[in-house]
């Protein structure tokens, strides 16, 4: 019987720490950066990337910055505008020829963006 006292103690102490860890830890939160999009346009571009990519990136909100929140939801019209998912999964474009056009101009206005904002931290 003192056995049994032994082992259900130990057990007692072991699921409370692990319902004391689980209620301290905050739960991971995934922050889409600027660079995420830089990247994610460039392989648009270059044909690197599949559609489940770009919905992986694009359809996740980002509510941490209302200028990258502007950017994704454009980027998100782009596609059900322009948007070629039949091509991209036989080795084509996941973009028409204007579709391109219009994300390699958000792209380069991105990255003057984050030239902008890298020489003011600098400054």
């Amino acid at each position: 019987m003192p056995l049994f006292f032994v082992v259900f103690l130990i057990c007692l102490l072991i699921s409370l720490a692990t319902v004391a860890a689980l209620m301290l830890s905050r739960t991971p939160r995934y922050r889409t950066q600027a660079q995420d999009l830089l990247d994610l346009f460039d392989a648009v571009l270059d044909n690197r990337a599949s559609e489940a990519r770009w919905h992986t990136l694009i359809g996740y909100p980002i509510r941490h910055d209302a200028y990258l929140e502007n950017l994704r939801r454009r980027s998100q019209h782009l596609m059900e505008t322009h948007g070629r998912p039949w091509q991209a999964a036989q080795g084509g474009s996941l973009f028409s020829r204007s579709g391109r056009e219009e994300l390699a101009a958000l792209r380069d206005h991105l990255a003057a963006h984050q030239a902008l904002q890298g020489s003011e931290y600098h400054a």
